[in-house]
């Protein structure tokens, strides 16, 4: 019989002698006594330790026998925010946990290990491209990102580096050009010319979709810390994870806030016309339509535009009560300042962009009131944020923001499963994958769904006297209950009609 090319790749390893078994590390129990050298081990919890010993069970060619994760719901969509609620589906994706059932694992470790790359991407360039739609304004977050994971690499290589076999990590940083397809050719290089064995990046949901496509096929662990893109998990990659609250999650705040707690009929949105935009807004759209008040009216705009007076002026004809924007902070103040100047003085809502210094800037005090989502809080009173913003400020100069807080939360989880997994791409996949416990990140608790994304809590911002307060669902009392009498007839009948079918 013909075996494939994964089997004869482990064949032939292991007539090689490349194929050893499972090299456990060294590592100690959180709960137990402290040991003589902390430095040289790695505090690993009892469940971790059990998924550890499953990997090295399992063999060369088993699957490991771990509990798959599974929920009720997908995203933490509510009944009445659901697509086609009225109706039991016959399937629901996104609800089980993806694994890995190929041979990767079989693969023992390098004898000859100077540094353990970890590959880095992000706009950290100025690039013009039909991905980003045209002039790209995501390197200065591009570039924040790259600081918080630089720091997280310099702080593990200051407690010893890889401890197993006593090399430092090396970061291999390349630039996300933005061109079509350019991600791509960047991740095989990642792969095969500088043997990096994990990846963190990017932040263009155009390029992330396209580099997750890859790692695919070169079976590498990709974690992504700045891509908000809902769709981005939605891909069944057993080998992509997203430490970052996405769209999807925010745009279900945005919306309970605007129709059950402000009790809104008619709110308008203004976006880019790129595929942050585009995505981004989706849920807000659908949410206010499955709520009974659909958008009356969305406007696009091309990255770069000065003036906005026309999709202004198509809002204010369509007498709307509030304004959404999704887009980049430039454009968002600009947009916020002719609104203002048109005598247009609906409240104006934002994207987690528009939490930037360039938008308060640009919008001076235009910007009082506004609300921003956000993936996190980063005012909160937080031990391990606190150190982190200091050793941050000391290190860069700079006041940490979403996209160092979240580059360093990714880098330091990626660190940890290799020190945890050994290098072997395939058992750092399954480190990350099979972790139950939240991580304590310093952009919060960092919580994973079945599809590997961040179900951690969400944020609303609001402008208050020059200083940006945050505010989750609890504090701001947002009802969980329906919109309005009509939603809950339909509700309760969606309700009735699922438990039928269960019957």
């Amino acid at each position: 019989m013909r075996m494939n090319r994964w089997r004869q790749f482990a064949c032939l390893c292991a007539m090689t002698g490349l194929v050893g078994g499972w090299t456990a590390i060294h590592a100690v129990a959180a709960e137990d006594s402290p040991p003589a050298a902390p430095a040289k081990e790695i505090p690993v919890s009892k469940a971790m330790r059990e998924v550890l010993e499953k990997i090295d069970s399992a063999g060369a060619y088993a699957v490991p026998k771990v509990d798959l994760l599974e929920q009720d719901n997908y995203g933490s969509t509510t009944l009445e925010l659901s697509p086609f609620r009225h109706v039991a589906p016959y399937k629901q994706h996104f609800l089980e946990q993806m694994e890995y059932t190929g041979p990767g694992r079989a693969i023992g470790e390098p004898e000859a290990v100077q540094t353990v790359k970890v590959g880095f991407i992000g706009p950290i360039e100025s690039t013009v491209s039909v991905a980003t739609g045209g002039a790209s304004h995501e390197e200065p977050l591009g570039m924040m990102m790259l600081k918080g994971a630089q720091m997280a690499v310099e702080e593990a290589n200051a407690q010893g580096g890889y401890l197993k076999r006593s090399v430092p990590f090396e970061l291999v940083v390349k630039n996300d050009n933005g061109l079509w397809g350019a991600s791509g050719n960047t991740i095989v290089d990642f792969v095969y010319k500088d043997e990096v064995w994990a990846i963190l990046g990017t932040i263009d949901g155009a390029n992330s979709h396209i580099a997750i496509r890859v790692a695919l096929k070169a079976e590498i662990a990709m974690m992504n810390s700045g891509d908000t893109d809902p769709t981005f998990i939605e891909t069944n990659i057993p080998w992509v994870f997203r430490n970052i609250g996405d769209d999807r999650q925010m745009g279900y705040l945005l919306v309970d806030y605007l129709y059950r707690s402000l009790d809104y009929q008619r709110v308008g949105i203004i976006r880019s016309s790129n595929r942050y935009g585009r995505f981004g807004v989706r849920e807000v759209r659908d949410g206010s339509r499955r709520l009974g008040r659909p958008i009356p009216i969305e406007m696009a705009y091309d990255l770069g535009l000065e003036d906005f007076s026309l999709q202004l002026e198509r809002l204010k004809q369509a007498n709307v009560e509030a304004v959404v924007h999704w887009g980049n902070a430039r454009e968002g103040a600009l947009i916020l300042n002719q609104m203002r100047a048109m005598g247009m003085e609906q409240p104006f809502f934002a994207c987690d962009r528009c939490l930037a210094d360039e938008f308060t800037e640009l919008a001076g005090e235009n910007a009082e009131n506004v609300v921003c989502l956000s993936p996190w809080d980063p005012t909160r009173d937080d031990p391990r944020y606190q150190e982190f913003r200091k050793r941050f400020r000391k290190r860069f100069n700079l006041e940490p923001e979403t996209y160092a807080a979240h580059g360093f939360d990714g880098m330091e989880m990626l660190l940890w499963s290799i020190q945890l997994a050994g290098l072997n791409r395939a058992k750092i996949r399954d480190v990350l994958a099979f972790r139950r416990e939240p991580w304590p990140g310093v952009t919060g608790d960092i919580v994973w769904s079945a599809a590997h994304d961040d179900l951690g809590e969400v944020y609303l911002a609001r402008r208050e006297k020059g200083l940006w307060k945050y505010y989750s669902r609890a504090d701001l009392a947002i009802p969980e209950g329906p919109a309005h009498p009509r939603n809950r007839a339909v509700q309760v009948q969606a309700e009735e009609q699922v438990s039928r079918a269960s019957q």
